[in-house]
């Protein structure tokens, strides 16, 4: 299941890509709009801004813009930013592998097989993606 974190970032990277005017926006701006606790949103947002999605002005006419163009942005990417490996189990995760301690042999594994379609399934939605798309389907 998606956090609240993910979703939240998500919502916010939306509004802020569907400003037209690219100016910097606010997160009380956010906050209200997108109905977000403000100061779990400003730690989402921080986050967002360290991992080079965001920058933000300080001062009159502050707040937080895009860094890249939205088309540039995918979802793969803010995924792995918010919540961490796509992959539900560690032994399908492309960058966070770990071997299962339950498991002798990953290739006569149900699971893993399964995980791993799961897994490809999910790369190939948020591959797909970028934050223009999901921005433009309001």
């Amino acid at each position: 299941m998606l956090s609240k974190k993910t979703k939240y970032g998500i919502k916010a990277l939306a509004y802020i890509a569907r400003k037209k005017d690219r100016k910097p926006v606010q997160a009380s701006e956010i906050s209200e709009s997108e109905n977000i606790s403000q100061k779990f949103l400003e730690s989402i947002l921080l986050e967002l801004r360290k991992s080079g999605f965001l920058g933000s002005k300080k001062g009159k006419g502050g707040g937080y813009y895009l860094i890249k163009e939205p088309g540039e942005i995918r979802m793969t990417a803010v995924i792995r930013v918010l919540e961490g490996p796509i992959a539900m189990v560690p032994c399908v995760s492309l960058n966070y592998y770990e071997k299962c301690d339950d498991c002798p042999d990953e290739n006569t594994c149900s699971v893993h097989k399964l995980m791993i379609q799961v897994r490809d399934a999910s790369l190939q939605v948020l591959g797909e993606n970028t934050l223009e798309d999901i921005a433009s389907l309001q």
